[in-house]
């Protein structure tokens, strides 16, 4: 099975695009043109998800899910907000 920790590792790897732009990576320039493209990108993948879920092979939806997410990644840390605060946030509500 693979380890849940990607989701770290890929977060990792934005904090430090943030941080340290690189001039061909894609995180660098979604930072570079706002929050405005990342909450545009949000709102297309989540389109994108749900059209796949009424429409789409698992594969796809797949796919289209692991899209929103990393977006959503962005966004979070776009707002310097940890994604070790999201994990305390649904570890508090499985409570």
């Amino acid at each position: 099975m693979i380890d849940c920790n990607i989701l770290v590792e890929v977060f990792n790897v934005i904090k430090d695009r943030k941080v340290n732009p690189k001039r061909d990576s894609y995180v660098s320039k979604i930072f570079k043109e706002g929050e405005e493209k990342i909450l545009r990108k949000i709102n297309e993948e989540c389109l994108e998800l749900i059209l796949a879920a009424k429409d789409g092979s698992r594969k796809e939806i797949i796919h289209e899910a692991t899209d929103l997410i990393f977006h959503v990644l962005l966004l979070l840390c776009y707002k310097d907000i940890d994604i070790y605060e999201i994990f305390e946030e649904f570890y508090k509500r499985r409570k």
